[in-house]
């Protein structure tokens, strides 16, 4: 396809350094893909409306990790990984093939996980401090590793940077993953019931159980309807559902999930119970860090380039606002892996939903400002209202 004028003149007008203008033009010529803040445009990648921020990668996976931070600490965690810088270094500069540069980064952020955890047990410092000295700390050895040209190109045919930018899933795929949760309800409230209703117990009627899955499938059936309308669902954010599950499961039916929520309700008593409260918050450190490494590969996956950028202005405090936003409480004891789901939609709903609209930036800040403050508002008034009644 020709591009048009106005995107030629946009792509060459600025966005990005020179090697960034290029791909921009080679990747409408080659599929289409229009950069997102053209709104002006006829043809528009929808997938990118929805997931193509420009860091959508920290964003989306720190959030994960923030949400077991807060679970069994009051502080939580505000460093997002600088992996991406690694990347680059280990990968294009050094040789080292491609899965051990990505498996080195994330023992690199286990290794930065253990050291918040130590300075937590060992020295009671807040979390809030001690990854607050990691973030600057790590910005800082950002800069020198990434030295004095400040960025490194990744390879733009090398397949992570293909799966975060190019590869979608296949519609069936798609279909079928956005059928799937609303099945599981089903059959996991029928198993339910009939084990509740074994025991002699109460069990919610099979009726509510089907609402609940009708709806929920409904609302995904739409959602990868409108997708598929552009270029479908990219495997990036598939990633980020599988992860979502997979800690969902950890932290809801295994041992150590249910000790992560008891220490964050309340450590003494977990302690007095037996529960290892000092082991609990050293891993909990080390799943966040660990995912925000991951983050931070994604996003060199996602821009082809390692920056001085990454890992910097505002995405640290929007990981935290998208698990707070998503219902995961900062006083320590109560939240959920699919907080951070909902928490990273809204936020990205807000940015993309307002750039659309063609409003200023700074009311994204302001709204997003916004929704969080109440969010926290009726996390505190919740918590209040479950200490009254004995619940808390």
């Amino acid at each position: 396809a020709a591009m048009p004028d106005h995107v030629l003149n946009y792509v060459q007008g600025g966005c990005g350094d020179e090697f960034t203008q290029d791909q921009n033009a080679l990747a409408f010529h080659h599929w289409g893909m229009v950069p997102r803040m053209m709104v002006e445009t006829g043809t528009r990648d929808l997938s990118a409306d929805l997931f193509g921020h420009t860091y959508p990668s920290p964003l989306f996976m720190a959030p994960i990790g923030v949400t077991a931070m807060c679970s069994q600490d009051q502080h939580g965690d505000i460093a997002a990984a600088q992996a991406s810088a690694m990347t680059g270094v280990l990968w294009v500069n050094a040789g080292v093939s491609l899965p051990l540069t990505i498996v080195a980064v994330l023992v690199s952020g286990m290794a930065v996980g253990a050291i918040y955890g130590f300075l937590r047990n060992r020295f009671e410092m807040p979390s809030f401090v001690a990854t607050l000295a990691g973030l600057l700390a790590l910005l800082g050895l950002q800069l020198y590793i990434l030295g004095p040209t400040g960025s490194i190109n990744l390879p733009f045919t090398s397949p992570i940077v293909r799966f975060g930018q190019i590869l979608i899933m296949p519609a069936w795929l798609s279909y079928l993953l956005a059928i799937l949760p609303g099945v599981l309800i089903v059959w996991n409230g029928i198993r339910t019931g009939q084990k509740r209703r074994a025991a002699n117990l109460s069990a919610s009627g099979l009726s509510v159980t089907l609402a609940k899955a009708l709806v929920l499938t409904a609302a995904l059936v739409f959602a990868v309807f409108y997708l598929e309308k552009g270029r479908g669902v990219p495997w990036m954010f598939g990633a980020f559902t599988l992860l979502v599950v997979l800690l969902d499961y950890a932290l809801t039916r295994t041992k150590w999930g249910r000790s992560m929520f008891a220490v964050g309700g309340n450590a003494e008593a977990a302690r007095r119970s037996g529960i290892n409260v000092r082991r609990i918050r050293l891993s909990a450190f080390m799943i966040c860090s660990s995912l925000a490494a991951l983050g931070g590969v994604f996003a060199a996956a996602r821009l082809a380039s390692a920056s001085q950028q990454a890992g910097t202005g505002d995405v640290n405090l929007n990981a935290i606002a998208a698990a707070v936003i998503g219902g995961t409480s900062l006083f320590g004891g109560r939240g959920s892996a699919w907080s951070a789901l909902l928490g990273v939609i809204v936020i990205m709903a807000i940015s993309n939903g307002l750039t659309l609209l063609n409003l200023s930036s700074s009311l994204r800040y302001m709204i997003t400002g916004a929704v969080l403050a109440i969010a926290v508002i009726v996390d505190s008034l919740a918590r209040r209202s479950r200490a009254s009644h004995g619940r808390a």
